[in-house]
């Protein structure tokens, strides 16, 4: 496996405390009090391991002052706070090749408190039933309301500041869709649809799936949950959440595409906590930000309980696309939805130019962090290069340059 350096590599400021430290720390600990998941333990392992000589790495050298450090490989879990600037730039470089030149609409579909224990055990089953009712919840308004098919994203969320289980679906909605024709239809609203609408919809449509899900026997029931495995005690409980109001959450459209890019960089790839929240360790407590600048304080073995929370099951695909943004649609509704907006023509025979190479992943980071690994952090110049890393110059961690 190729490893790639961090964004914090290259002679930039590394994060005096990080999620790393405290796991390496409270491990030991939070396994004699929980049993952790199967992939709860590859998260472990690989955020322990980290950017750490286990990784094995190269050596960062300036050819024109001498200056030297090491910089290890990287994990590149999907949940670990370090490894989540390249794969985050590449996807968004590939997603400027889709963008539909119109608004885009923010939606935000919250799962309610008394289903969170289901989600908790069953998360692969609650997780689908959260982003596949959200995007057949704004589908089928865009079918309804405008007669067109909407371009959606979706993203899944599952924590709260504090990191506790919050799963919710932020949705990316064009402001507009494709009719039968082929035309595009604008949406009439600067909120897009009514949200008691879209609340009521996506109760529906959860609510069915989940009572399918339930008469399938398809779903687990222990812990906090496990009383509604009793039929007459699940059947109060769909009741009672038919007469609650969701919650839906709605805000006016970007400005444009350049505003979407903006918000896909800080969304898609987010992890439950990044280094930059943790306050203080002293190897018992964790204080860390949560909003408002507010902060909160947890043992550490509690920490790692509600960090691990959001593991999500092996394989699960966290980013959607629906309508002309499906993969599937790129080179049919997508290029129709772009001529449309554009008013450009369909050209039976178009011009044939040299594709671009494609961007280095340094010229990825740059571009997304502004961080340029081939300046050397003592002169200035940009000399730096990569040379093998041997024994002597092997440690647990790479000092930090700044």
């Amino acid at each position: 496996m190729v490893h790639e350096p961090c964004a914090a590599q290259g002679g930039q400021r590394r994060p005096r405390l990080e999620v790393a430290d405290i796991f390496r720390s409270t491990s030991e600990a939070f396994r004699a009090r929980y049993v952790p998941a199967p992939e709860q333990r590859k998260v472990i392992a690989a955020i322990e391991r980290c950017r750490t000589a286990k990784l094995g790495g190269h050596l960062d050298v300036c050819t024109k002052c001498g200056h030297q450090a090491p910089a290890y490989n990287s994990c590149l879990n999907r949940h670990c706070p370090k490894c989540q600037a390249l794969p985050q730039a590449r996807w968004i470089e590939k997603r400027r090749e889709r963008i539909i030149p119109t608004k885009y609409f923010h939606v935000v579909f919250t799962l309610p408190q008394e289903l969170r224990a289901l989600a908790r055990v069953n998360p692969t089953q609650m997780y689908e039933l959260v982003l596949e009712s959200a995007a057949r919840t704004l589908l089928d308004f865009g079918q309804s309301r405008l007669r067109a098919q909407l371009g959606v994203t979706c993203v899944l969320h599952t924590w709260t500041r504090e990191l506790r289980l919050h799963p919710h679906a932020h949705c990316i909605v064009t402001d507009g869709g494709l009719d039968e024709l082929g035309h595009w239809i604008p949406a009439r609203s600067r909120y897009l649809f009514p949200v008691e609408a879209m609340s009521e919809v996506f109760r529906g449509k959860l609510l069915e799936r989940l009572h399918a899900l339930y008469r399938d026997d398809a779903l687990t029931f222990k812990g906090g949950c496990a009383e509604l495995a009793d039929r007459a005690t699940f059947a109060k409980l769909k009741d009672r959440l038919y007469r609650k109001e969701w919650v839906v959450y709605a805000k006016q459209p970007f400005g444009g595409p350049q505003q979407v890019f903006q918000y896909l960089g800080r969304y898609t790839h987010r992890v439950g906590l990044s280094n930059q929240r943790l306050v203080s360790f002293d190897g018992h407590d964790v204080c860390f930000r949560t909003k408002h600048g507010k902060t909160t304080t947890v043992d550490a073995v509690e920490f790692m309980r509600r960090f691990l929370l959001h593991v999500l099951p092996a394989g699960f695909v966290k980013i959607r696309h629906y309508g002309p943004l499906a993969a599937g649609n790129v080179n049919t509704k997508l290029e129709t939805a772009r001529r449309c907006l554009l008013n450009v023509e369909e050209d039976p025979m178009p011009e044939t130019t040299p594709p671009e190479a494609p961007p280095t992943w340094r010229d990825l980071l740059l571009t997304l962090t502004g961080i340029d690994l081939l300046v050397c952090p003592a002169c200035g110049s940009r000399s730096m290069e990569r040379r093998p890393l041997d024994d002597s110059t092997m440690c647990s961690r790479p000092p930090d340059t700044s």
